[in-house]
Protein backbone atom coordinates (compact mmCIF):
# COMPACT_ATOMS: atom_id res chain seq x y z
CA UNK A 1 0.00 0.00 0.00
CA UNK A 2 1.46 3.60 -1.24
CA UNK A 3 1.12 5.90 1.81
CA UNK A 4 0.08 9.58 1.57
CA UNK A 5 3.47 10.49 2.37
CA UNK A 6 5.12 8.66 -0.26
CA UNK A 7 2.92 10.87 -2.66
CA UNK A 8 4.44 13.46 -4.96
CA UNK A 9 0.96 15.64 -5.87
CA UNK A 10 -2.03 14.80 -7.79
CA UNK A 11 -3.19 13.81 -11.64
CA UNK A 12 -5.66 15.48 -12.89
CA UNK A 13 -7.39 15.16 -16.60
CA UNK A 14 -10.33 17.50 -17.97
CA UNK A 15 -12.74 14.49 -17.34
CA UNK A 16 -12.62 13.79 -13.82
CA UNK A 17 -12.09 17.26 -12.80
CA UNK A 18 -15.63 18.12 -14.87
CA UNK A 19 -17.77 15.05 -13.79
CA UNK A 20 -17.09 15.72 -9.84
CA UNK A 21 -17.91 19.22 -10.66
CA UNK A 22 -21.01 18.38 -13.12
CA UNK A 23 -22.32 15.30 -10.77
CA UNK A 24 -21.29 16.94 -7.16
CA UNK A 25 -20.33 20.63 -7.13
CA UNK A 26 -16.75 19.50 -6.23
CA UNK A 27 -13.55 21.21 -7.20
CA UNK A 28 -10.30 19.28 -7.86
CA UNK A 29 -8.92 22.15 -5.83
CA UNK A 30 -11.55 21.05 -3.06
CA UNK A 31 -10.72 17.14 -3.39
CA UNK A 32 -6.57 18.28 -2.50
CA UNK A 33 -7.12 20.33 0.20
CA UNK A 34 -9.19 17.31 2.37
CA UNK A 35 -5.24 15.13 2.10
CA UNK A 36 -3.34 18.32 3.38
CA UNK A 37 -6.27 18.40 6.25
CA UNK A 38 -5.80 14.89 8.20
CA UNK A 39 -8.32 12.69 6.47
CA UNK A 40 -9.54 9.48 7.40
CA UNK A 41 -8.07 7.06 4.65
CA UNK A 42 -9.59 3.60 4.18
CA UNK A 43 -8.41 1.00 2.03
CA UNK A 44 -11.80 0.13 -0.70
CA UNK A 45 -11.46 -3.25 -1.09
CA UNK A 46 -14.62 -3.54 -2.58
CA UNK A 47 -13.83 -1.55 -5.38
CA UNK A 48 -10.16 -2.76 -5.66
CA UNK A 49 -9.84 -5.34 -8.68
CA UNK A 50 -7.86 -3.63 -11.18
CA UNK A 51 -6.24 -1.20 -9.01
CA UNK A 52 -6.26 -0.63 -5.27
CA UNK A 53 -8.75 2.22 -4.10
CA UNK A 54 -9.47 4.26 -1.22
CA UNK A 55 -11.53 6.59 -0.10
CA UNK A 56 -10.97 9.67 1.84
CA UNK A 57 -13.36 11.55 4.59
CA UNK A 58 -12.19 14.56 5.04
CA UNK A 59 -12.33 18.74 5.67
CA UNK A 60 -11.78 21.02 3.03
CA UNK A 61 -9.92 24.76 4.25
CA UNK A 62 -13.61 25.89 4.05
CA UNK A 63 -14.58 23.30 6.29
CA UNK A 64 -16.79 21.13 3.79
CA UNK A 65 -16.92 17.64 4.93
CA UNK A 66 -16.08 15.73 1.62
CA UNK A 67 -16.24 12.13 0.74
CA UNK A 68 -13.20 10.91 -1.91
CA UNK A 69 -12.61 7.80 -3.68
CA UNK A 70 -8.82 8.05 -5.11
CA UNK A 71 -6.01 5.36 -6.32
CA UNK A 72 -2.45 6.11 -6.62
CA UNK A 73 -0.86 5.96 -10.05
CA UNK A 74 2.75 6.39 -10.51
CA UNK A 75 3.21 7.97 -6.74
CA UNK A 76 0.07 10.26 -7.43
CA UNK A 77 -3.49 10.87 -6.08
CA UNK A 78 -6.38 10.01 -8.53
CA UNK A 79 -9.24 11.03 -7.63
CA UNK A 80 -12.32 8.78 -9.17
CA UNK A 81 -15.29 10.21 -7.31
CA UNK A 82 -15.87 12.75 -4.68
CA UNK A 83 -19.36 14.15 -2.66
CA UNK A 84 -20.31 15.39 0.10
CA UNK A 85 -20.17 13.36 3.33
CA UNK A 86 -23.40 11.14 3.83
CA UNK A 87 -24.65 11.41 7.34
CA UNK A 88 -23.18 8.10 8.19
CA UNK A 89 -19.76 8.85 7.02
CA UNK A 90 -20.11 12.17 8.80
CA UNK A 91 -20.60 10.21 12.46
CA UNK A 92 -17.59 7.72 11.58
CA UNK A 93 -15.36 11.01 10.45
CA UNK A 94 -15.80 13.18 13.75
Amino acid sequence: MVLLNEVDGFDWDKGNIDKNWEKHRVSHFECEEIFFNEPLVVPDDKHSKMEQRFYALGRTNQDRLLFVVYTIRSNKIRVISARDMNKRERGCYQ
